[in-house]
């Protein structure tokens, strides 16, 4: 506590005191309005005898009274207050009592009572006011501040949480896959794993910053603003003193039989100095700090984990991206927050200037400006800090990462054609793609991506040189994923990945138009989500060229799916009725609604009704059961061969979709599996779409196109720029803009 010889400081001594802090200084403002109406109803009554003037005094006297301890040591204070008054309640008194041997003041003292006193306090309450309203106001957005930080904490808690939920989802579905998906599942969940322990760093990471910005806020920036308050309020009563003379000075000019009692007023009020007043109040309102604990690491409840940041390979290739960024900001916001300081302390200076008759700005319009100043400067310190603690946390952990790192000189970038990632293969998706480039070495990569790439730029390049270094890395990133799963993996244990480990978007031969029709599946599950088919071929686009349209994974179909019905009893002669055209099943299917028909794969059916352009045909199965099927799931059979043997069945000579393209190039006994989705019922016209333009392919994903050429229209463009046509019962790809309906 301040010694009573020394002026105290509000900010070091009450802390988080603010509430109380302003209802003083508020009180003591609202006061000056009182004093104010007295100099005017004085001005009034002074017009008569000394009789009125006395009864105005005791009138003041009582009032006085009633809020001796509200002014004088606050609304609620911690500490007894007995029948101490402040000093400036003190000086009030002798005034009155003043005020009680002047019974003869005239017209021309109370005129000048009005213009010289009562005004300038009625001006002063509303600056002091309006002074107290821009603390009040800068509290809150403290406390915003503050609680901001509490909720951007609790959102990558929540991230946190969610990526644990996730690996814990993972994990589930890896044991539960089958083995034709287990690998895939193992892949995933592996994936998963590095995904959590990266938002697990940034939850940490974000603890500290959290913590960091919860001492600035009750060890600077709160005692700052009640250092303010004192300031504002020691103020007031300073200015209260120079009215208070000035209506001494009139009394005694005016009233020269009173020179005694007004000499005495006159050395009574100087003695009230600001920091009586504020040094009364703080040693009864004096509280024990109750500052919240440090916020500490909660584990996940699906996942248990210390509070440990992750330091292995992957995540330390992210904490070596994420420390060379903020030790980036640290430099740079530390000049900011210099400038923005000295701007701080130059507008404090002018304000310094004000309060002591020096400059004749208003002090409202430059307190406006130090808390717009100041808040401008809170902001860019807390993104200092929070690089500053990103730095100093991942140094303290794992070393000084960034030295020798090779860092790409990433720039944010619009990618008008489809480009793939030089990190995870995939296709950086639109007509106007936001991702990176490397201005150097020309490595692309996603927004989501950009923390996980390698400090590995070889540094300048040609532009031969980046074309070649652009075919490794996508012969990199799209690598099949080299697993091992040797007698020690279970179920439970997923093996050790690397990126060679992850597979090309591009792998399934069928999968040009598989994720199409999204929109017309009902109980089938999201493509994005499908596995791959073990009959998919994988065809290798050329390294150089434009890299081929992402496509997603074909749907297998459940296991028991998988076992295929016993062999058909030999076929009687051929007879009329098997003169109907027939077919075999590509894919087994199984029946979703009251029409339709399940039938086996490699079952042979008989076409009652040819597909009229809604994806769909009438069809009887073996065991006589009528239906629909999905056109795309059947191969017509040549008369010729209605007759033979499954085993004995010629190569397909006709397919009405690009499903037999797939068939065509499995491998011999795999397994075949039908599309990810049915088309849609009641779609029977077929649209057609003209060429507007010639063009080449660039993969063989792809359609050239001649000017005028005409295609059947298989998907519009889904949002990636491209639309999915058919030739010659060949689905492929061309550019969305370069054709129309017809």
């Amino acid at each position: 506590m301040a010694a009573a010889e020394a002026a105290p400081h509000f900010g070091a001594e009450l802390k988080d005191a603010f509430k109380p802090v302003n209802n003083w200084v508020s009180n003591g403002i609202a006061w000056m309005e009182e004093i104010q109406q007295f100099y005017r109803e004085r001005s009034v009554i002074e017009k008569e005898y000394a009789a009125k003037l006395t009864a105005l005094c005791k009138k003041y006297y009582d009032r006085k009274a009633k809020k001796i301890s509200p002014l004088s040591v606050g609304d609620n204070p911690t500490m007894t207050p007995g029948s101490l008054e402040s000093a400036s309640l003190t000086t009030w008194t002798t005034q009155l009592s003043a005020v009680e041997s002047h019974a003869a003041e005239r017209d021309k003292f109370a005129t000048d009572l009005i213009a010289q006193v009562a005004e300038p306090l009625k001006h002063s309450a509303a600056q002091y006011e309006e002074l107290r309203k821009c603390h009040v106001d800068f509290h809150g957005k403290l406390e915003k501040e503050r609680e901001a930080s509490y909720s951007e904490l609790k959102k990558v808690k929540g991230k946190y949480d969610g990526a644990c939920q996730e690996v814990e989802t993972r994990r589930k579905k890896m044991e539960s896959a089958f083995d034709h998906g287990k690998t895939k599942a193992q892949t995933v969940y592996q994936q998963q794993i590095l995904e959590m322990n990266n938002v697990k760093n940034t939850y940490l990471i974000s603890i500290n910053v959290t913590n960091k910005l919860k001492e600035r806020f009750f060890h600077e920036y709160v005692p700052e603003l009640l250092d303010g308050l004192q300031d504002l309020n020691e103020t007031r009563v300073a200015r209260l003193n120079a009215l208070w003379s000035l209506a001494a000075q009139l009394e005694k000019s005016s009233l020269t039989k009173s020179a005694d009692h007004m000499a005495k007023l006159t050395n009574e009020i100087p003695r009230n100095q600001p920091h009586l007043d504020s040094l009364m109040f703080l040693r009864h309102n004096v509280t024990q700090l109750q500052e919240p604990a440090n916020v500490g690491f909660e584990p996940s409840p699906v996942w248990h984990d210390d509070e440990a940041l992750i330091t292995d390979e992957a995540a330390k290739v992210f904490l070596r991206n994420l420390l060379s960024k903020s030790k980036t900001q640290v430099r740079e916001l530390r000049v900011e927050c210099d400038q923005k300081r000295r701007d701080v302390e130059a507008a404090k200076r002018i304000r310094q200037s004000i309060q002591e008759g020096r400059d004749n700005r208003n002090e409202v319009d430059v307190v406006r400006s130090i808390f717009f100043t100041q808040e401008s400067l809170h902001e860019i310190e807390r993104k200092r800090l929070t690089a500053e603690v990103e730095t100093s946390t991942i140094i303290s952990v794992v070393g000084d990462l960034s030295l020798g790192a090779k860092n790409h000189n990433f720039k944010s970038q619009t990618f008008k054609i489809p480009t793939n990632c030089d990190l995870c293969g995939e296709r950086i998706w639109g007509l106007s793609a936001k991702g990176y480039d490397c201005r150097d070495c020309g490595y692309t990569c996603h927004s989501k991506c950009e923390m996980k790439v390698p400090a590995e730029c070889p540094g300048e390049q040609t532009k031969e040189e980046k074309k070649k270094l652009k075919a490794e890395r996508q012969e990199q990133a799209s690598a099949a994923p080299a697993v091992d799963l040797g007698p020690t993996s279970s179920a439970s244990a997923a093996p050790s990945l690397a990126r060679r480990d992850t597979m090309n978007s591009l792998s399934s031969g069928y999968a040009v138009s598989a994720n199409r029709s999204l929109s017309n599946v009902g109980t089938q599950e999201s493509v994005s989500e499908l596995p791959d088919s073990p009959a998919s071929p994988a065809p290798t686009a050329p390294a150089a060229t434009k890299p081929a349209v992402k496509r997603n994974r074909i749907l297998a179909p459940p296991p028991a799916q998988y076992v295929s019905s016993p062999p058909p009893a030999e076929l009687p002669a051929p007879t009329a009725s098997q003169k109907e055209p027939r077919g075999k099943m590509l894919y087994p299917y199984q029946a979703t609604g009251a029409d339709e028909v399940t039938v086996q794969d490699g079952e042979e059916i008989t076409v009652l009704e040819p597909d009229d352009g809604s994806g769909w045909m009438r069809v009887r199965s073996e065991s006589s059961a009528e239906g629909l099927v999905p056109a795309s799931y059947v191969e017509l059979l040549p008369a010729a061969a209605a007759s033979s043997s499954p085993a004995g069945r010629p190569g397909s000579t006709y397919s009405n979709s690009s499903a037999s393209l797939a068939g065509s190039t499995a491998a011999a006994g795999a397994k075949r599996v039908g599309p990810a989705v049915a088309p849609r019922r009641g779609a029977k016209k077929v649209q057609y779409v003209e060429a507007l333009y010639e063009y080449e392919a660039r993969s063989d994903m792809e359609w050239s196109m001649a000017e005028g050429e005409r295609f059947v229209l298989v998907n519009r463009d889904s949002g990636d720029g491209w639309a999915d046509v058919e030739r010659g019962g060949v689905t492929k790809s061309v550019p969305a803009n370069y054709i129309q309906e017809v």
